[in-house]
């Protein structure tokens, strides 16, 4: 998995190119560690992500109680593959996705 960001501001666009699994979600939540305290806003674009787990999940749901208590976390560019996992395992409703 491939981990860019671009950070505008107090805003930290994430974006993930390949899979977001048990091998790959260590790495994240280690960037995301590294980023939290210091944005307000945080946007992940998955428009160049192929597959997420139950792994991923979990880095995104820690994220989310995070930036909640800040200025907000989104989703974006989510495929049907992605988007369907989240349909599933209710993270659709816990995530806002755009």
């Amino acid at each position: 998995m491939t981990i860019n960001k671009v950070q505008n501001g107090s805003e930290m666009v994430v974006s993930l190119e390949g899979r977001l699994d048990t091998t790959t979600s260590p790495t994240l939540e280690s960037e995301l560690n590294g980023i939290l305290p210091n944005i307000d806003s945080l946007v992940f674009d998955f428009s160049k992500l192929d597959y997420i787990s139950s792994a991923g999940l979990r880095v995104l749901l820690a994220s989310q109680k995070v930036m909640s208590r800040k200025g907000g976390m989104k989703v974006t560019h989510v495929n049907e593959i992605v988007q369907e996992v989240f349909d599933v395992t209710g993270f659709c409703d816990i995530l806002t996705i755009e």
